[in-house]
């Protein structure tokens, strides 16, 4: 590494800027916000630096500079001009002079350079390359940009906040391990969901040495690609002590997991309910009251047929705190990957969303409701009993010509989109080796298909 990243306070020394083009207004954009003494040296200059210029929150010298110009030692020059040699000329003056200098068309004659900056004050993210690849330091940028909610900036608060109650309270060598146990714990999370009064109860029981009560996290999946994750879902994945996981829960997603957590398999499928939901129920509840973050991950949303409302009601009952992350359905997802928009105005303008697979084992839905012109019908887990779905609508008055699409492992890589209508798709279901997961749409909505795929 041949550069070394400093945190500098932006009012401390004065900066010249030199030349008050678009690069130049850029850097006086950035040293403005940091609240820096900025002074513009140009014959011409931006509208923008103009204004700041106007409103007193920079100087600016309307003038050429020269090559014996006079900078106040200790001074952090930026040099900005379309004149290489009045640049180098005025960094070797500089340089003399006791001041930095920053060249932007010579980034190996620099002394400091402005890294990306990503704000979330008080915290900052600085990302630089050194030079070699400002579009690179953009796209990192964004990527963390993306990455760190807002609310970074109000955990840092709290947390600044939060040093004098601790150097108060608590003497010098037991204060690292306090911060571990609290950045770790449950206020950090709770005040990132803009929960502060519960955070500020967790971190009363941190300090006091009484926290050991757990969490459960309800979070949605989604259908299967990574890339669908909320940030929030993925955050909490990555805190989790101990998951209780679904069979829709990909690999990809599982490998997001922190290689220490504990994980337990409680999926089912039809005739295989590896773990009865009642068991599922206590286990969260015991893995919380044992102090655990735990993470309840499921493919999907946990409200839409995920069976989350019965889970966070025996925690309700049993007063044990808990989120629920809501994540992106499998009608959403799906419909998304295949092309099929759900609702269109000459299509649909409703949509249904049924379950093909009923607590008791049956398949008894209210067909004559589910038969409605420009409405989507949409069906979860309903691959076994398509041949007895399809009959039911066509009996109940649906055409036998409305077009049915299969959508199987949507979403994933090796996705496949299968096309029918009510009349043919129980042939072709029986001829076809199809795997679960799947999501049926019924309705005119999928001739859009082959248009709107992608490609």
């Amino acid at each position: 590494m041949m550069t070394l990243p400093l945190v500098l306070r932006g009012d401390v020394r004065p900066f010249i800027i030199i030349g008050a083009g678009r690069v130049a207004e850029r850097k006086v954009m950035t040293l403005v916000q940091a609240g820096a003494d900025v002074t513009v040296i140009a014959p011409q200059a931006t509208a923008t630096i103009h204004r700041l210029a106007d409103e007193g929150r920079i100087g600016l010298q309307q003038r050429q500079a020269g090559e014996a110009e006079e900078f106040a030692r200790g001074s952090l020059v930026v040099l900005a001009s379309n004149n290489a040699v009045l640049n180098q000329a005025l960094a070797e003056s500089a340089r003399q002079q006791g001041c930095l200098v920053c060249r932007t068309d010579a980034t190996a004659d620099n002394d400091f350079i402005f890294p990306a900056v990503v704000d979330r004050s008080p915290l900052l993210v600085s990302i630089s390359t050194s030079g070699a690849s400002p579009a690179l330091t953009r796209h990192v940028r964004q990527r963390l940009e993306a990455f760190l909610p807002q609310d970074y900036g109000r955990l840092a608060n709290f947390a600044e906040q939060l040093r004098e109650r601790v150097k108060n309270l608590l003497p010098a060598p037991e204060r690292a391990a306090f911060w571990r146990r609290w950045f770790n714990g449950r206020a950090p999370e709770l005040i990132l969901a803009r929960q502060a009064e519960r955070a500020e109860s967790e971190t009363d029981a941190c300090l006091d040495g009484r926290n050991n009560n757990g969490e459960v996290w309800l979070v949605g999946a989604g259908p299967g690609d990574p890339d669908l994750l909320t940030f929030r879902a993925l955050r909490l994945i990555q805190s989790a002590d101990v998951v209780y996981y679904d069979r829709l829960v990909g690999a990809a997603i599982m490998d997001l997991i922190d290689p220490a957590a504990e994980r337990y398999y409680v999926g089912k499928q039809k005739s295989d309910h590896s773990v009865p939901q009642d068991d599922i129920n206590q286990l969260l509840v015991t893995s919380a009251r044992a102090g655990k973050r735990v993470l309840r991950l499921k493919g999907g949303d946990p409200f839409i047929f995920g069976r989350g409302g019965e889970e966070i009601e025996q925690l309700a009952d049993h007063e044990i705190p808990f989120q629920v992350v809501p994540g992106i359905t499998a009608a959403s997802g799906c419909a998304a990957y295949a092309g099929i928009p759900l609702t269109h105005r000459d299509h649909a303008q409703s949509v249904r969303f049924v379950t093909g697979h009923l607590k008791n084992g049956s398949c008894e839905l209210p067909w004559e409701e589910l038969v409605h012109p420009g409405q989507t019908l949409v069906i979860y887990m309903g691959l076994s009993g398509l041949p007895h779905i399809c009959a039911r609508l066509i009996a109940a008055g649906m055409p036998a010509d409305t077009p049915v699409a299969l959508v199987e492992k949507g979403t994933l890589p090796d996705q496949r989109v299968h096309v029918k209508t009510l009349a043919t798709m129980p042939d072709y279901v029986a001829d076809t080796d199809i795997q679960a997961p799947t999501l049926t749409i019924v309705g005119t909505v999928v001739t859009l298909h082959e248009r709107l795929s992608w490609r």
